[in-house]
């Protein structure tokens, strides 16, 4: 289920090329593997298949928490950041959890990228349907 901020429109998507391309990546990843492995090897096989598609990406990128004008090491790591653009939080989980949304959407503001996806590859069906795109 692909949720849509307020502020943007079907036919113009705030980095909707990129998100595209993202979720083609998970799509190709799911179809080849199918549901049953752990996260990580989920978050290796799509790093790779970004690679393949020439997207830059970086891997569990340390989030410090601002807390009175500090950075503090909190131990918080965003799963993969695409582009410098768009976070990808990787889940295989039952079904995605409002604690889920409110994760990716705090990595957001805290990193002031505006768009991020959930990408939960426990779906027995497409992996489409296990993605959440929220903007901010």
């Amino acid at each position: 289920m692909l949720n849509h901020g307020d502020t943007e429109t079907r036919s113009k998507l705030l980095h909707e090329n990129l998100t595209e391309q993202v979720i083609g990546a998970a799509i190709e990843v799911h179809r080849a593997l199918g549901p049953g492995l752990l996260e990580s090897a989920y978050e290796e096989c799509l790093c790779h298949e970004l690679r393949l598609r020439g997207l830059k990406f970086q891997r569990q990128v340390p989030l410090p928490v601002n807390f009175t004008g500090m950075h503090l090491e909190c131990g918080y790591r965003m799963d993969i950041l695409v582009e410098d653009s768009v976070i990808l939080e990787l889940k295989y989980v039952e079904h995605v959890l409002p604690v889920h949304e409110a994760q990716l959407l705090t990595y957001l503001k805290m990193t002031g990228k505006r768009v991020g996806l959930i990408i939960n590859f426990h779906v027995s069906a497409l992996v489409r349907g296990g993605i959440v795109r929220k903007v901010i």
